[in-house]
């Protein structure tokens, strides 16, 4: 359910048509929304299992408008990689060390001024892995056009 709200990071739920901007208060409410079917299907999925002892931690009844998804897609822990308020820190302080350089050039960088070319495409067990994949495309494609020269008879 994640990956379907995460589709949506940069609008609101109603303007998506991935749930409500507004709590439920019940299976009334999820009947009365104004989404599609299949978004119905999924708010009224977590009011039900909201219901269930077991489920009671996920508190799924108060987040059935957002499809039981309760956070910010981008939200990370705290534990895991880095945090936004490290990021933001970092970010401020090469602004701050950028401005005090008045535009001087970085010293520390490296310069490549010669390119030449090495090569392109597949590698050869690549190559061997994208021909196997075009032949099951083709193969997927001649059964489907026999089923439906079959069906057109």
């Amino acid at each position: 359910m994640a990956a379907y709200v995460a589709k949506y990071v940069t609008k609101g739920a109603a303007e998506s048509g991935a749930g409500l901007d507004y709590s439920v208060k019940g299976p009334a409410d999820i009947g009365a929304a104004v989404v599609s079917q299949h978004v119905r299907a999924l708010m009224a999925t977590c009011w039900r299992l909201g219901g269930l002892p077991e489920l009671d931690s996920l508190r799924l009844r108060s987040w059935a408008h957002t499809l039981g998804y309760r956070g910010h897609i981008l939200t990370k822990s705290r534990a895991y990689s880095t945090t936004y308020a490290a990021l933001r820190e970092e970010r401020g302080a090469h602004e701050r060390a950028e401005k005090d350089d008045l535009g001087a050039p970085d010293l520390d960088g490296s310069t490549e001024s010669q390119w030449r070319y090495v090569g392109s495409g597949h590698t050869a067990g690549a190559a061997l892995l994208a021909a196997g994949i075009a032949e099951d495309l083709a193969a997927n494609r001649e059964i489907a056009r026999e089923a439906r020269m079959a069906v057109g008879r």
